[in-house]
């Protein structure tokens, strides 16, 4: 049989391990929770990033030299024109990224996007970013007069 003291003493050892195991899985369930709710948010932001560099790009491949396509009956993109409705695009949407040429039939636009987390900024991180880069092409079914 054990002694009265001895059964008390250990109970007194352990109390409050309840509190301490409860404090370390709240912590873990938190982050948890950050990771599904803004890793959500995260991977909406991608394709949102993805989406507006697309339409960008093809706002700026939609950018025909008129005088070439008239002159000689070949299309191709007017790089000022086509730089210039891309970052127009970019600007009326809220956005600011990269517009460059790639080549005489091409568009490339990379676009970055950032956010406020709503969980995971309870352990210090704050904000996260997203990058969306596409090409848009001027392909058109006519090459030339007659065609």
């Amino acid at each position: 049989m054990r002694h009265p003291r001895a059964s008390q003493a250990a109970g007194e050892r352990d109390r409050g391990s309840l509190t301490l195991m409860l404090a370390v899985l709240m912590v873990a369930l938190l982050a948890l929770a950050g990771l599904v709710i803004d890793g959500g948010r995260k991977l909406n932001q991608s394709a949102s990033a993805y989406a507006i560099a697309q339409e960008a790009a093809r706002a700026g491949a939609g950018m025909v030299d008129r005088s070439a396509a008239y002159r000689s009956g070949t299309f191709q993109v007017d790089e000022g024109q086509a730089l210039a409705a891309a970052r127009a695009y970019l600007a009326s949407a809220g956005y600011s990224g990269s517009v460059s040429a790639d080549g005489t039939q091409n568009i490339l636009v990379t676009v970055t996007v950032t956010s406020q987390t709503l969980v995971l900024s309870l352990i210090g991180i704050d904000t996260m970013t997203s990058t969306g880069s596409a090409v848009a092409s001027l392909v058109t079914g006519v090459t030339g007069p007659g065609t």
